[in-house]
């Protein structure tokens, strides 16, 4: 079942287009992240997801409602961070979340049970009388996330979520966001920081106004990239280069100093055969590990190709 379905949904603001031909289908309970530089058209699509400003054309489904037709039902399931929250800076944080709360429909009490809820969460509920104006940015962050789930929703979209927080209290949202896919939920997730999205998301769409590839980050890795081993050995690399060339299933071998660099298929079956191979020809072997590139390799290879693409079909990846 998908989550969020949409079908060439497209928007253009005058004579610019900022959202072009989107199809796409999120599973439910999956962590999406959205990567794009600014200006890409993320806000935007969120925005259109959320029933917030509607499409120029195009549709899309939104937990099980239609855009255009249902928007009301899409928005009560629906939560949203956005890059700049609005919040009361003459309440305090216990009166920012009950007063949102109540506006999502809660009652007065369950108002001040979801809104201690989160507080304790996100280590807000010792500073819950305080005012919201004198709160640090990465707290006031804190708090908006806080307000985007006061009412349960199925489907939470956070804008840039961990941006101005510390260490700490950034792996403290990354375990929470956690938390919230094991609960059933599902995250779309707008970021700019790479690790993060490789840590967190279950598939990656990489966008700049059309979506460019997306996938899993290991799918797209092995795609880019294909799959490897690097071999650290003694002395210098370069001398097993023609061994491990005559090898059928190495499709390429490089050698920097002491390191073998070997694109293979299936590094699982065929590294052995790699280590008996340069053994045998008397080589000495430090280490063998897997060649991994960065989510950030993957992202600037896809952004800085600038074309147009098509998501490949969930599931089809």
């Amino acid at each position: 079942m998908y989550a969020i379905e949409t079908q060439a949904l497209t928007r253009i603001f005058g004579t610019r287009t900022a959202v072009e031909q989107l199809t796409l289908n999120i599973p439910e309970k999956s962590v999406f992240g959205f990567l794009g530089p600014n200006g890409a058209g993320k806000t935007t699509t969120v925005r259109m997801l959320s029933a917030l400003i509607a499409p120029t054309s195009g549709g899309a489904r939104v937990a099980g409602y239609t855009l255009g037709r249902d928007d009301t039902q899409i928005r009560q399931n629906v939560g949203i961070l956005t890059e700049t929250p609005g919040l009361y800076d003459r309440l305090s944080a216990l009166e920012n979340l009950t007063f949102f709360a109540q506006l999502y429909g809660l009652s007065p009490q369950k108002a001040a049970q979801q809104a201690e809820r989160y507080l304790r969460t996100l280590a807000l509920w010792e500073r819950r009388d305080e005012r919201v104006g004198g709160f640090s940015k990465g707290m006031r962050q804190k708090l908006a996330i806080a307000r985007a789930l006061l009412h349960e929703p199925k489907i939470i979209f956070l804008d840039e979520p961990t941006s101005g927080l510390d260490p700490e209290a950034a792996r403290t949202v990354r375990d929470f966001i956690k938390a919230l896919r094991s609960e059933g939920r599902t995250i779309f997730l707008t970021t700019h920081n790479l690790p993060e999205a490789d840590e967190l998301c279950d598939l990656i769409g990489v966008f700049r106004t059309h979506l460019v590839r997306v996938d899993t980050p290991d799918n797209l890795r092995n795609g880019l990239f294909g799959r490897g081993t690097q071999v650290r050995v003694v002395g210098e690399a370069e001398a097993w280069l023609e061994t491990l060339k005559a090898l059928a299933f190495v499709r390429d071998v490089t050698a920097h100093s002491d390191m073998l660099s070997i694109v293979i298929d299936e590094p699982d079956e065929q590294n052995p055969t790699v280590v008996r191979v340069l053994v045998q020809a008397g080589a000495q072997i430090r280490s063998v590990e897997p060649i991994v590139h960065s989510l950030e390799d993957v992202y600037m290879e896809l952004v800085e190709e600038q074309r147009p693409g098509t998501a490949v079909p969930v599931g089809n990846a």
